[in-house]
C-alpha cells in the first residue's frame, strides 16, 4: 500500500497542473540533478590523481592476483601474459597452452566441452590479442596462430552445448559428436567486433573478417570476408 501511494504521488507531480505539483516537480529535478561546483583548476588535478591511483591499484591487482590465478589454469605458457579488466572465466575441462606476449581481456570466457572423450585443447600463439566479452568454446581443439587479433564480443563456437533433438535437449543431454568441430585461425588473422566462427572452420593466414559476420565455412588466406554467412569480398596483398 505504501508503494502504491508513493506511485500515485509521483504520478500526480508529473501530470497535475496544480501549482503545488509544478513547484514539487521543479524541486524534484533540482535535487535529482544537483551538482557541486567544478572549477577546472581544482577538479582537473583531482581527475589525474584519480586516474593515477586507479592505474596503480589495477596494475597491482593484475600482477598480484589476476595473473597468478589465471596461470594456475594453464597447461603451459611462455610468459609475458597481460590481463586487463579482470580475471578471465574458465569453465569445463580444458587444456590451455599460451604463447608469448598474449593480451587477454578479463571479460573473456574460456570453456571446454565437458562430455568430450578427450580433454579439449586451446592453443594460443605468440603476440595474440583477445578482446572484451569474447567467448572461446572448445569442443575438441581450437588453434589461434601468431599475431591474431580478436575483437570484442567474438564467439569461437567449437561446440553448441545442446543437441538438436528437442527431447534430448529437454532431458539435459549433451550435443552429439557431429555438432563438434575444430577451429583454426592461422597466423595474422583479424576477427572484427561481433564475429562468430562455427565448428569445423579454418580461416587462412592474414584474412580479415568484417564486424558482425558469421563464418560457417573455411576461408582462404589473405582475403576480406563479410556477411551472414561470411563470403569473400576481395583479396588482400600479401
Amino acid at each position: 500500500m505504501k508503494s502504491l501511494s508513493v506511485a500515485k504521488a509521483k504520478r500526480w507531480l508529473k501530470t497535475s497542473d496544480h501549482p503545488l505539483a509544478q513547484v514539487g516537480i521543479q524541486l524534484y529535478f533540482k535535487i535529482r540533478f544537483f551538482e557541486l561546483p567544478a572549477p577546472q583548476l581544482l577538479v582537473k588535478p583531482l581527475y589525474y590523481l584519480y586516474r593515477i591511483g586507479q592505474g596503480v591499484l589495477t596494475n597491482a591487482t593484475r600482477i598480484v592476483l589476476w595473473t597468478p590465478l589465471f596461470k594456475s589454469q594453464l597447461s603451459s605458457d611462455k610468459g609475458q601474459l597481460y590481463l586487463y579488466g579482470g580475471l578471465p572465466y574458465c569453465a569445463g575441462t580444458l587444456e590451455i597452452h599460451l604463447g608469448n606476449q598474449v593480451r587477454i581481456c578479463g571479460k573473456t570466457t574460456f570453456t571446454g566441452r565437458v562430455s568430450s572423450p578427450k580433454t579439449p585443447q586451446l592453443i594460443i600463439g605468440n603476440n595474440v590479442d583477445i578482446g572484451w566479452m569474447t567467448t572461446v568454446a572448445v569442443g575438441r581443439r581450437i588453434e589461434i596462430g601468431d599475431n591474431v587479433r580478436i575483437a570484442g564480443r567474438t564467439l569461437l563456437a567449437g561446440y553448441p552445448g545442446h543437441p538438436l533433438n528437442c527431447a534430448d535437449r529437454a532431458a539435459g543431454c549433451p550435443e552429439t559428436e557431429q555438432q563438434v568441430g575444430d577451429i583454426i585461425l592461422e597466423r595474422d588473422v583479424w576477427l572484427a567486433t561481433g564475429v562468430i566462427v562455427t565448428a569445423g572452420v579454418c580461416i587462412g593466414e592474414g584474412t580479415v573478417v568484417a564486424a558482425g559476420s558469421v563464418v560457417t565455412k573455411d576461408l582462404p588466406a589473405y582475403v576480406i570476408a563479410a556477411g551472414v554467412p561470411a563470403r569473400v569480398v576481395r583479396s588482400i596483398e600479401r
